[in-house]
């Protein structure tokens, strides 16, 4: 990172590669999703430290459901560890939860802790933590199409424009990512934030997701920081 340089003021991960990295140490996948919680917590606490505003953490997608049913209980119980053992860190810390997708699909007991987590933190005005869990770009739009056909005798069409649109989107009122990093090799966003990426600097990186520290997101801050950024300009 360079210190005289701005900082993103919002940057979203995809973190893939768990069940690669636990297949390479001969260890089941759920393995590999209980090891990535180190890296969530050094993200998390590099962005407190440099005064970054969000993270976005894509968590759980919708297409998450057609991975073996073991798997899909055992990444819901974690998730359920998580909140209660770093609820009193994350409001030590200043940060405030919010979660985008249909959680109303997800076991009610995870819908309930993260329903106490988003409420006792609510009131915190440091770095923002988005969950992106039961999410996908098409839904995010799709479900916003359907609230501008509720609201259609509303809104006047001679003014309408994306950023009304964008007030209907899970992520309104949260700036567009200026990053998006994704782990593990993959070149793809795999259904994740589709309209907010349109002028995101995208990141492709070979490390898998348990293997992601500090160092590693410092790097590719410093690399986002010297890319010319035009938004469709000269």
């Amino acid at each position: 990172m360079d210190k005289q340089k701005k900082l993103p003021n919002h940057i979203a991960i995809i973190m893939d590669g768990n069940g690669r990295w636990a297949k390479q140490r001969n260890k089941n996948r759920i393995y590999g999703h209980n090891q990535a919680k180190k890296s969530v917590k050094e993200c998390v606490e590099y962005c407190v430290e440099h005064k970054i505003k969000f993270l976005s953490l894509f968590t759980f997608s919708t297409e998450n459901w057609n991975r073996p049913k073991l798997e899909v209980k055992g990444l819901m119980k974690l998730l359920n560890i998580v909140i209660k053992d770093e609820i009193n860190h994350l409001i030590e810390q200043n940060i405030k939860i919010k979660v985008i997708g249909d959680i109303s699909k997800i076991p009610k007991k995870t819908e309930i802790n993260l329903t106490k987590a988003i409420d006792k933190t609510k009131n915190n005005s440091g770095l923002t933590l988005i969950l992106a869990i039961n999410y996908s770009g098409k839904w995010d739009i799709l479900n916003a199409t359907k609230k501008i056909l509720i609201d259609k005798n509303q809104i006047d069409l001679k003014i309408f424009n994306d950023n009304i649109f964008e007030n209907y989107l899970t992520t309104a009122n949260i700036p567009e990512p200026e990053l998006i990093i994704r782990t593990s090799g993959e070149h793809r966003l795999s259904n994740f934030y589709l309209w907010q990426a349109a002028y995101s600097e995208l990141f492709f990186i070979d490390i898998l997701w348990p293997d992601f520290n500090k160092k590693e997101l410092n790097n590719v801050i410093f690399e986002f920081q010297n890319r010319e950024r035009r938004f469709g300009s000269l």
